[in-house]
């Protein structure tokens, strides 16, 4: 399930936009979301980008593509967010 809804939905985010995206259960791993979003391509990109710094959850950096993402987590890839939703 994809949907938009509005920047200042949550958090206090100032993103243009964010989409919503379900993941099916209670928890996915940072890596494994990129690539499921929509976010990157493959698991390779996705292993690039967050060694590089060039992803956020919740508004830091992590480096770490093993992360926990849980409901409401929010990631951003270059300028695109998306929010996680179980």
């Amino acid at each position: 399930m994809i949907r938009r809804v509005p920047a200042d939905y949550d958090r206090g985010m100032s993103h243009s936009d964010t989409t919503e995206i379900s993941i099916g259960g209670e928890m996915i791993r940072l890596g494994q979301f990129l690539k499921f979003s929509g976010l990157l391509d493959s698991g390779g990109d996705a292993k690039e980008v967050i060694i590089d710094g060039f992803v956020k959850v919740n508004g830091e950096i992590d480096r770490r593509r093993g992360r926990q993402l849980h409901d409401g987590d929010l990631v951003t890839v270059d300028g695109r967010t998306v929010r996680v939703r179980p």
